[in-house]
């Protein structure tokens, strides 16, 4: 029997907070009701999870075999490499507009416009490199909106540790980390090279002395989609 394939639908979104319209892509189950609720996978880099990642067949499978709970994925593609590193690294310019539009005008959006949970772990925030970045950046800010998060292979630096080291309610948040043992030259959006995999060795290190709820694996690979769209189907089923 073949699959049924859930539908995506675009929406135009302006934001406030950052003095933009933004594009979202929202993927519906096949099972879409409004009589069903649903918890929120809100996906940095939209537009690649979808492509790449290909997480709305991922979704498919997962839900047409039982195997997870309903699910509606929001994909915010950014514009270009330059929009994404304002946005998504703790230096960028727009960093904190960003959070503040995820938390205070997405989520009510999101809640007025379909039947989600409407709590904190009904809502899970993904994202690869410096997504998977300012997605543990939000939900560490705002743990009572976000409660989940999944980060693959993200940019760990020091703001990034003092974050971490300064949040004081770890059982509130539940993260998914995965790093590529092979992620020891990736190239940056500044133009350099960083070694990823050590810093986020120390990122986990910190994250279970905190005593996070947390799954953590090195994979055998590098810093690209070829890794993650691989593991997706996993990250998915360990949330939900």
């Amino acid at each position: 029997m073949s699959l049924r394939k859930g539908t995506i639908k675009e929406y135009m979104f302006k934001s406030e907070a950052l003095a933009e319209e933004l594009e979202l892509l929202v993927y519906l189950p096949a099972n879409y009701s409004p009589l069903y609720k649903y918890s929120l996978v809100i996906a940095q880099d939209g537009r690649d999870y979808f492509q790449m990642g290909r997480i709305g067949r991922v979704a498919d499978e997962l839900l047409g075999n039982d195997e997870i709970e309903n699910i509606i994925i929001v994909g915010i593609p950014y514009k270009d490499r330059f929009d994404r590193r304002r946005k998504y690294h703790p230096d960028g310019e727009q960093h904190i507009a960003y959070i503040r539009f995820l938390a205070h005008e997405l989520v009510p959006f999101l809640d007025d416009e379909f039947p989600t949970f409407q709590m904190g772990h009904g809502r899970t925030l993904i994202g690869d490199s410096l997504g998977g970045t300012v997605s543990l950046l939000a939900a560490l800010q705002y743990p009572h909106t976000f409660g989940k998060c999944i980060m693959q292979s993200p940019l760990a630096n020091e703001a990034v540790m003092d974050a971490v080291r300064n949040f004081e309610d770890p059982h509130l948040l539940e993260l998914y980390h995965v790093i590529g043992t092979g992620e020891t030259d990736v190239p940056t959006t500044d133009g350099n090279k960083a070694n990823f995999i050590e810093p986020n060795r120390e990122l986990h290190k910190l994250i279970n002395q905190k005593g996070f709820p947390c799954f953590y694996e090195e994979f055998e690979g590098n810093h690209t989609w070829k890794y993650w769209q691989a593991d997706l189907k996993r990250a998915l089923l360990e949330m939900f």
